[in-house]
């Protein structure tokens, strides 16, 4: 979240970064965080003083009774009393002032960067950089959806009948092609110079707050019954909580992890023509890089992920482009995003398999992840993320360019670790 000194003290600011996002109500919504937060300081210097004088008075009836000063002494504790009474009343209206300001923060999202273009929906992204030429089909080039039955590689009835739509079953080179994906993604990440982590793919609550899960996208993940836990959106979370309530040394960073997970995601959506197949899924798998940087090396670090993503695209031979996300579309945490999309031969479409992003020092508030700077001096950190890669766009991608009449073609890079190079 962000901070509150950084509100008192850059009002405009923050109300026009929230207004270049479209948030609601920017001016209203952080003059009423800077009163509600002048208000509970005002409380807290009242409490401070209440609780010295209170100290002071409890000392003096000491020695007014050694002094045999019981008069003086009885009245003395009449004011202690009182005191007391008002340094409750104080606490309580301290305690709700904090909840109220903590809310009010919960539910303003981050400010957008420097980079960051103007606009309010996906169509206003800019084009920032594209590779490869569109493959060539023929027009008897069939979707993924029609491939993957054709050779009874994924089956969504079985998973309909198992869990229900959104939850396919991969069968066979199928299920082989994504164990390929994943041990090629996660083999080029530690070349990259990653370390991997497997995290739970279960979370609590705090964790949820700490990455800017909650309360932003509560509706959105699926909560176990009966407990306050939830099923990861993405090895983000885990990974980057990891870190919650951390000082680090400033020798210890940057820190780079990469984590796979399967992903699950209750907004996926109806099952219609535009999500049909792999496109849109509720449980997918996902190979994620999270790092952790000083501030002032925090987007260099975005564009060398990106630059890692791309080298994972160009490998596999599917034609791409990066979008940097103007404002409006950004996601609730990010100051800044590029995502990267395939290029879908028999869909003739865009497909999202990437988004990289820097959160600035927002997601490091709510995680109180610090480290000391070389004056000793505690600083927030700056966290990113991005997906390297998800999995079930690829696919369909990689079936849908790469099919031939003998079959589908698997990418060289890929064979080593499918011990097939086609799918017939």
């Amino acid at each position: 979240m962000l901070q509150i000194s950084f509100l008192r003290e850059n009002q405009e600011k923050a109300i026009e970064g929230l207004q270049k996002r479209h948030f609601p109500e920017a001016e209203k919504t952080v003059k009423t965080i800077v009163d509600t937060d002048q208000q509970r300081r005002s409380t807290q210097t009242e409490l401070d003083q209440v609780l010295a004088s209170s100290k002071s008075v409890s000392k003096k009836i000491g020695q007014l009774m050694k002094e045999g000063k019981k008069e003086e002494a009885e009245a003395a504790k009449q004011e202690t009393s009182s005191l007391k009474e008002r340094s409750k009343q104080l606490s309580e209206q301290l305690k709700q002032y904090e909840e109220e300001l903590n809310n009010l923060l919960y539910h303003v999202p981050n400010l957008p960067g420097p980079q960051v273009p103007e606009g309010k929906t996906a169509n206003d992204n800019a084009v920032v950089d594209q590779w490869g030429e569109a493959t060539e089909l023929p027009d008897t080039a069939k979707p993924h959806w029609e491939l993957i039955e054709q050779y009874d590689i994924i089956d969504f009835e079985l998973g309909n009948k198992i869990t229900g739509a959104g939850f396919p079953v991969y069968k066979g080179k199928g299920a082989k092609l994504q164990r390929a994906l994943v041990n090629f993604f996660l083999s080029e990440a530690e070349k990259e110079g990653y370390q991997e982590i497997q995290p739970p793919i279960v979370i609590n609550e705090d964790s949820g707050y700490g990455t800017g899960q909650l309360p932003d996208k509560e509706g959105q993940m699926y909560q176990l019954v009966n407990e306050n836990l939830y099923l990861i959106p993405t090895a983000e979370v885990p990974i980057t909580n990891l870190y919650r309530n951390v000082i680090l040394k400033e020798e210890d960073l940057p820190v780079r992890h990469v984590g796979f997970t399967p992903c699950f995601r209750r907004e996926a959506g109806s099952w219609g023509a535009h999500v049909r197949g792999l496109n849109r899924l509720h449980q997918f798998d996902k190979v994620e890089i999270v790092q952790i940087h000083r501030p002032e090396d925090s987007y260099q670090a975005l564009e060398d992920m990106t630059r890692y993503i791309r080298t994972l695209l160009e490998k596999l031979e599917l034609p791409y482009r990066v979008l940097n996300l103007c404002a409006g579309d950004l996601g609730f945490t990010s100051a800044q995003t590029y995502d990267l999309e395939v290029f879908s031969a028999a869909q003739k479409k865009w497909l999202e398999v990437s988004s990289a992003s820097n959160f600035e020092n927002y997601q490091a508030n709510r995680l109180k992840l610090r480290y000391k700077d070389a004056n000793n001096q505690t600083q927030l950190l700056h966290t990113l993320n991005g997906s390297a890669l998800a999995l079930p766009r690829i696919v369909a991608a990689i079936l849908e360019n790469n099919q031939t009449p003998e079959g589908i073609k698997i990418p060289k890079v890929l064979v080593p670790f499918t011990g097939f190079d086609i799918i017939s």
